[in-house]
């Protein structure tokens, strides 16, 4: 793999060229992707970060906020289906809701069904500030997708989508 002529040389292209040096024999193609894949993930975490932190909230606060207003009315789930769903224990997901809960953005209820179970729901401020957040978040990767065209950025999402399937389902 290599860049195209048009796109200038990055970081990873330097590694890969100092591997070719010291280390001719490898076969860096698998490095030139998860090189990119993760730099770019940790640029774009950074700048999630920054968005999110404007609604006084962090990634992990906004993915518990976003469950529950992808769940649809009455954005109500339990704690252990919000653990489950966001693959966080039940310690981790308590921390988080107690924050998210003193700032009025959720509240937490008994069942009505089973004493020993709760409701987690988006409050009125919850709902408002997830549906300003999520957009700030989405125009930030809007504009970081703009270096490609919409083909570009399909196939991308193909490959990627591809990609991620056989690194967490068994292969044949």
């Amino acid at each position: 793999m290599s860049s195209t002529p048009k796109t200038p040389r990055d970081a990873v292209d330097a590694i890969i060229d100092q591997w070719a040096v010291v280390r001719p024999d490898l076969d860096t193609a698998a490095m030139e992707v998860f090189g990119r894949v993760y730099r770019l993930s940790r640029t774009m975490g950074d700048r999630m970060d920054k968005a999110y932190a404007r609604f006084g909230i962090s990634r992990g606060e906004f993915d518990v906020l976003a469950a529950l207003r992808r769940s649809g009315a009455p954005y109500t789930l339990s704690p252990r289906r919000l653990s489950d769903t966001l693959m966080l224990t039940t310690g981790g997901m308590t921390g988080r809701l107690d924050k998210l809960e003193r700032a009025g953005l959720l509240r937490r209820s008994p069942d009505p069904h089973d004493r020993r179970a709760l409701h987690v729901t988006l409050t009125n401020k919850g709902l408002a500030m997830i549906d300003d957040a999520v957009e700030a978040g989405l125009a930030l990767q809007t504009e970081a997708l703009s270096a490609l065209d919409e083909e570009q950025a399909g196939q991308l999402a193909d490959l990627l989508r591809q990609l991620l399937a056989g690194t967490v389902s068994p292969r044949p």
